[in-house]
C-alpha cells in the first residue's frame, strides 16, 4: 500500500468544493423554474446571473436539470476517487468597504470558508480564510487560519494531527493525511477480520471488527497468549504508516523454562518478519505457529 500522496489531492479538493457551490446555486434556479405554460423569460434572466459562462443561452429547465445532473455525477466520480463526501459549503467574501488597499495597484481581499463532509467512518467541518493579493503582475493567496473539527474523538493519532495542521494552517497536509489514515484504517480491519474468519478458535478481537489489537491464544495451553498492537501513525510531516508491535503474555513458570530466551526476544523478532514477509504473511505465519503448538 502506498504511503504518499501526490499533488492531484489538491486540486481535487478545489474541484469537489467549486462543483458543491455550482450545484447549490444551480438547485436555487431549479426552484425558481415556472410550471408548465408559464413565460420561461424569467428562467432566463435568471440563468444568466450564474457565475459559469456556460450557463448562459439556456433555453430551456430541460437544459439546465440536464447540467445539474452531469455536474452531480463529476462530483460522485470524484468522491468515489478521493474518498471525500463533502455535504455542505459555503463560502463569503468580505465586502468591497472592508477591502484593504495598501498601495497603488495592489488589492487586499478576505475570502472565509466553511465546509463539512466526512471521509469514511471520520466526519470533520473545517473553517478557513484565505487572504487574496492581487497585484499588476499576478494574484497569491495564502490560509491565513484553519479550525478543524473531527468526529469520532477516539482516534488519538488523528487528534494530534488535526492540531498540528491548524498550527501550520495546512489544508493540503490534513486532506492527504487523513485520506491516507482511513486506508489503512480499513486495512487493519478486512486483515484483522480475515485471520479472526481463517482461524476462530484462535483469533480474538477484543474490540470487535474495528478493534487496533488481534489476540492470538493457545487452546493447547492455557495462559499462553499473543498479542498483536497495530497502530496508524502521522508523523510531523503528515506522512502516514503502521506500526505493529507484539506482546507476550505466558505464566512465570513457562519463562523461567525458556532457557533459548525464545518468549523475550519474539518482539524483536516478529519485527524482523514484519521486515521479510510483510504484514499479512508474517501475521499469518505468527498463528500458524501456535496452531502447530495446539495439535
Amino acid at each position: 500500500m502506498a504511503f504518499e500522496a501526490g499533488g492531484s489531492m489538491d486540486a481535487e479538493a478545489r474541484e469537489v468544493r467549486a462543483l458543491e457551490a455550482e450545484i447549490a446555486a444551480l438547485q436555487r434556479r431549479c426552484q425558481e423554474l415556472p410550471a408548465p405554460g408559464e413565460k420561461p423569460s424569467g428562467v432566463r434572466k435568471s440563468c444568466q446571473k450564474l457565475p459559469q459562462s456556460d450557463s448562459e443561452g439556456w433555453e430551456s429547465s430541460k437544459d439546465l436539470r440536464s447540467h445539474l445532473g452531469h455536474l452531480k455525477s463529476e462530483l460522485s466520480f470524484l468522491s468515489t476517487l478521493t474518498g471525500f463526501n463533502i455535504r455542505n459549503y459555503s463560502k463569503k467574501i468580505e465586502a468591497v468597504t472592508n477591502t484593504e488597499v495598501t498601495e497603488e495597484g495592489t488589492t487586499k481581499v478576505l475570502q472565509r470558508h466553511r465546509l463539512s463532509g466526512n471521509c469514511n467512518m471520520v466526519t470533520f467541518q473545517l473553517e478557513f480564510q484565505v487572504l487574496e493579493i492581487q497585484t499588476k503582475e499576478k494574484l497569491s493567496s495564502a490560509i491565513t487560519d484553519l479550525n478543524i473539527i473531527m468526529e469520532p474523538t477516539e482516534y488519538s493519532e488523528l487528534s494530534e494531527f488535526a492540531c498540528r495542521a491548524e498550527e501550520r494552517r495546512d489544508l493540503l497536509m490534513f486532506f492527504q493525511s487523513l485520506h491516507f489514515f482511513v486506508e489503512w484504517y480499513e486495512y487493519r480491519k478486512h486483515t484483522f477480520k480475515h485471520f479472526k474468519e481463517k482461524y476462530p478458535d484462535t483469533v480474538h478481537l477484543p474490540e470487535g471488527a474495528c478493534s487496533h489489537c488481534m489476540e492470538i491464544h493457545s487452546t493447547s495451553r492455557p495462559g499462553f497468549e499473543l498479542v498483536v498492537v497495530w497502530r496508524i501513525q502521522i508523523n510531523e510531516e503528515g506522512k502516514v504508516s503502521p506500526k505493529l508491535d507484539l506482546l507476550t503474555k505466558v505464566p512465570q513458570r513457562a519463562l523461567v523454562l525458556d532457557k533459548n530466551r525464545v518468549i523475550e526476544t519474539a518482539p524483536s523478532s516478529f519485527q524482523t518478519l514484519l521486515g521479510v514477509l510483510g504484514i499479512e504473511a508474517a501475521l499469518d505465519s505468527l498463528i500458524k505457529l501456535l496452531c502447530v503448538g495446539n495439535n
